[in-house]
């Protein structure tokens, strides 16, 4: 079943950003990115109750529109994906005016108004995909990702030819054998060891428990931090008050700004984490 439908944001939603931020992370043959005159496309496969289906994103220059294609059963968990994929609910103009009571980030977020914390269609994917992507750059991390999902995901028939398959599963990563995997043995040791931890519940991921909890039990696997660990905070499970000071790049903005309190950026440190970021990496 397919749908199409106007993405249901609050203003502002800077559309523009949170594409190109997806775009640059894309995996090939589970994830596709395009920028045209007047539009600019994102389109992934996501695995849902029913069975396999893809979600669409499209950037008019004034309309973000959704198409999903799924089971008529998963229509409105597909509609919620899209929801949490975009962040669409955040409440923008409270975030704004927060924001913009510290002169360090006045400038920032009147540059990028709507800036947005890009979520993700599953946790555990975006669990997989931060570890594969620690201490490398994005390309070499889609790279990875890509030879990862070739290797591991199952194949899908779709209407997108540059949709093939899902992201591997849980199970299919867990069965693994780890130096068979393109990346460091550590690295790979770490991501199967992940796998297995949700297949016998030492950890859950999707889990009703309070936050806190489920970062302790993952900060005890090896090949987690703490960076790891917020990152999925913010992405994974939509914490607005994740400031990512042990990442490099914020790290050097802090400093280069001379930024000592960020205590009154709270409680919404993620999106002061995204507006650092974008002030000195390009992610068009």
């Amino acid at each position: 079943m397919e749908q199409t439908f106007e993405v249901a944001a609050t203003r502002e939603f800077d559309a523009v950003a949170l594409l190109s931020f997806l775009g640059k992370r894309t995996i090939a043959g589970v994830e596709t990115y395009a920028v045209e005159p007047g539009r600019q496309r994102y389109a992934r496969t996501v695995c849902l109750p029913s069975g396999p289906g893809m979600v669409e994103l499209v950037w008019t220059g004034r309309t973000l529109l959704a198409t999903t294609r799924t089971a008529r059963a998963d229509r409105e968990e597909a509609a919620a994906v899209i929801t949490r994929l975009c962040d669409a609910d955040a409440p923008a103009p409270a975030i704004a005016a927060h924001l913009c009571r510290s002169e360090p980030l006045r400038r920032l977020v009147a540059t990028r108004p709507g800036l947005r914390v890009p979520g993700t269609v599953d946790p555990a994917e975006m669990a997989f995909r931060t570890m594969i992507g620690q201490q490398i750059s994005l390309a070499a991390a889609a790279t990875a990702a890509a030879k990862l999902a070739a290797a591991y995901g199952e194949p899908v028939d779709l209407p997108d030819p540059a949709l093939t398959r899902l992201f591997p599963t849980v199970n299919a990563l867990a069965a693994i054998n780890p130096e068979a995997l393109p990346m460091p043995r550590s690295r790979g040791r770490a991501l199967v060891g992940l796998a297995r931890a949700l297949v016998d519940g030492g950890v859950e991921l999707t889990s009703e428990r309070p936050w806190p909890v489920r970062r302790e039990e993952l900060l005890a696997l090896p090949g987690i931090g703490p960076w790891t660990a917020d990152y999925l905070a913010m992405r994974a499970y939509g914490d607005r008050d994740v400031l990512l000071d042990t990442d490099l790049v914020i790290k050097r903005e802090l400093a280069r700004r001379q930024i000592a309190n960020t205590a009154e950026w709270s409680p919404y440190r993620s999106y002061a984490t995204m507006h650092l970021w974008y002030s000195a990496v390009d992610f068009s």
